[in-house]
């Protein structure tokens, strides 16, 4: 039953995918789907957040469970029924999964509240693609009185070969940081017959590309995981003129927090210093996103017993000890209070659903979604004694 509850929603959800933090549509859907299962909530006045709270009918615990929300811009090439109705937007990260496997978590854990000691807060936060969602969520007081948080991810980030329904509960750090560096160089633009006459910021940025490489290879230690890439470069509007100004933005990836603190200093010092080594100079901006994504090894233990009795073990994985490097602002959450972050694989080469994430073709595998809900039921279970009626 639950199961084709959450297919309804996740592809209602699907056809309306919005950026970023203003969210209308998805708010508004989310916020009748409350209203159906009787679950107050609260709308924040700073994004398209939504607070909602199932209380227990005894006093106990509060355990919290988030969704993310928002969708990326692309534009969606899946000829499915449900395709995204918004030009140029879609949900290829799975997020639409996730408020829906949220819902029908709250949709269980409302019927039982009536033997529940303590209280369940459903946290659906905006711009996780932006990391700044989770922010919001903190200041608007989603952690208030929490004693323990808990997400998932759907699809098949660590790995297409993982078979679909697997749930991976990774003990410790999973998930790289992310954070955005823009490089502004500039030089002097002249004529490129007379490249004498100017300072060429296309060679500046060139030097300046390879030498980024370095700060991994020869300046962190092979065993520290971090990832430097630029995949944007911008500058010119004439084959033969050189241009004031290059732009390069980029992004850095850690799995340590000194690490990636290493890095933006370095990059920062290497793009003065090679700037004024040929004569121009620079701008360096570090936009700041999430910390790496490190579970609570108890938490993440629970999460795994929880449904320990009702998979096979083949299809719970625990110890699961490479991180992905791809980043998630979950991590904002887990430096305030303890929790696990797990994983939901999607991967089934056979249903097309074993494409890359952020990939116009993206897809999930749906008959899985009813675990990712089980899973936030059961975890809740074991966090408060629920008498049954």
């Amino acid at each position: 039953m639950i199961q084709k509850y959450l297919v309804k929603v996740r592809r209602n959800l699907h056809q309306i995918p919005e950026l970023g933090t203003h969210l209308p549509k998805t708010q508004k859907y989310v916020c009748e789907e409350l209203k159906k299962m009787g679950i107050p909530y609260w709308c924040s006045e700073k994004d398209s957040g939504i607070i909602a709270e199932i209380r227990g009918r005894y006093e106990g615990k509060t355990v919290a469970l988030r969704a993310d929300m928002d969708a990326l811009p692309l534009q969606e090439q899946n000829a499915v029924s449900y395709r995204s109705r918004h030009e140029g937007c879609m949900h290829a990260c799975g997020h639409d999964a996730h408020m829906a496997i949220l819902l029908g978590a709250a949709k269980i854990l409302q019927e039982e509240r009536d033997g529940m000691h303590g209280n369940v807060r459903l946290i659906f936060q905006t711009a996780e693609e932006i990391s700044r969602g989770s922010e919001i969520a903190i200041s608007n007081g989603c952690l208030k009185d929490v004693a323990a948080i808990f997400g998932l991810h759907i699809g098949n980030i660590l790995g297409k070969e993982i078979p679909t329904g697997t749930l991976i509960f990774p003990r410790a750090c999973c998930m790289a940081s992310f954070d955005k560096f823009i490089i502004c160089v500039k030089g002097q633009s002249c004529h490129g017959s007379t490249p004498e006459k100017g300072v060429d910021p296309v060679n500046i940025a060139a030097h300046l590309l390879i030498a980024l490489q370095t700060i991994q290879t020869r300046e962190i230690s092979g065993t520290a995981s971090s990832v430097i890439t630029v995949g944007k470069i911008t500058g010119g509007t004439q084959y033969n003129v050189i241009p004031d100004q290059v732009v390069l933005e980029g992004t850095i990836r850690a799995l340590d927090e000194t690490v990636r603190q290493y890095i933006a200093r370095r990059i920062k010092g290497l793009a003065v210093a090679i700037s004024a080594m040929f004569g121009g100079s620079c701008e360096c901006e570090i936009i700041w996103g999430a910390p790496p994504v490190v579970n609570d090894e108890t938490m993440a233990e629970l999460a795994a017993k929880a449904v320990s009795d009702l998979f096979e073990p083949k299809d719970i994985i625990e110890d699961f000890s490479i991180p992905n490097m791809g980043g998630e602002d979950f991590a904002n959450y887990l430096l305030e209070v303890p929790g696990a972050f797990f994983f939901l694989s999607s991967s089934n080469e056979k249903k097309g659903t074993d494409i890359p994430h952020h990939n116009p073709t993206f897809n999930i595998d749906e008959d899985v979604m009813w675990k990712g809900t089980v899973t936030f039921v059961r975890i809740v279970h074991n966090m408060l004694q629920i008498e049954k009626k």
